[in-house]
């Protein structure tokens, strides 16, 4: 436990960092630990550290540790490629949905969240840069996909997730994060309710400073906080 709160007590003071240098209230980012092949204890070391917002990639593997931490009031978060056949276990499972890049998942994600009566808070995945093993709508359609989306019932868009091409130096991947950041500013121009638009799904353990200082309001750490990855 002593190692998962130290490493979650030096995200906190890496956060409230960047926020100050760039005139921002460190309240106003929230930090969801990437929990993504991480056992379940692990997960509970972390809540009791004062986490309680998890990310997780895949849906079955979410499922089985969600089970094992019933009794902890944890929420929860689905940050990986969905495909559209998992959209009900995801909407049952989940509280937010990072990754709707596509029409077709829009659409089911409305009908299996109305079914529960659930309103879902949900993210628009953009694609930035050329790397084709990654999930994302075109910049060049997003207003499209966003137009849809607002007019469903069930979905509750609040903002725009990237992940950006790994760079070794963390002021390379900049440009990405202004681009989100640019493009969330031109969709509240045509939004319906533009004052829901206000999330920004960027940064990882490696650059979420910078991603602070352009405006990410959510950021995914998991090596950070939990230590290398198991395959």
């Amino acid at each position: 436990m002593k190692d998962v709160a130290a490493r979650l007590a030096e995200i906190h003071r890496r956060i409230e960092a960047a926020a100050r240098r760039s005139g921002r209230d460190p309240q106003s980012v929230k930090l969801i630990g990437v929990s993504k092949t991480v056992p379940a204890e692990r997960i509970r070391e972390a809540a009791a550290a004062g986490l309680h917002r998890f990310g997780e990639n895949y849906v079955q593997e979410a499922g089985r540790k969600m089970e094992s931490l019933l009794d902890l009031p944890l929420e929860w978060h689905f940050i990986g490629h969905l495909q559209t056949n998992k959209a009900k276990s995801a909407v049952d499972r989940f509280h937010w949905v990072h990754t709707v890049d596509r029409p077709s998942l829009a659409r089911e994600l409305d009908k299996r969240a109305g079914t529960r009566g659930k309103r879902l808070p949900v993210l628009i995945q953009v694609h930035l840069g050329d790397e084709e093993t990654k999930g994302g709508v075109a910049p060049e359609a997003l207003d499209d996909l966003f137009m849809e989306i607002q007019t469903m019932e069930w979905l509750d868009v609040r903002g725009l997730m990237a992940v950006p091409p790994y760079v070794e130096d963390p002021e390379g991947v900049r440009p990405f994060f202004q681009t989100l950041r640019r493009l969330l500013e031109r969709l509240r121009q045509s939004a319906r309710h533009p004052e829901r638009l206000t999330e920004l799904s960027m940064g990882m353990s490696h650059d979420f400073e910078v991603a602070i200082e352009e405006g990410a309001t959510l950021i995914r750490v998991g090596t950070s906080l939990f230590g290398p990855r198991t395959p």
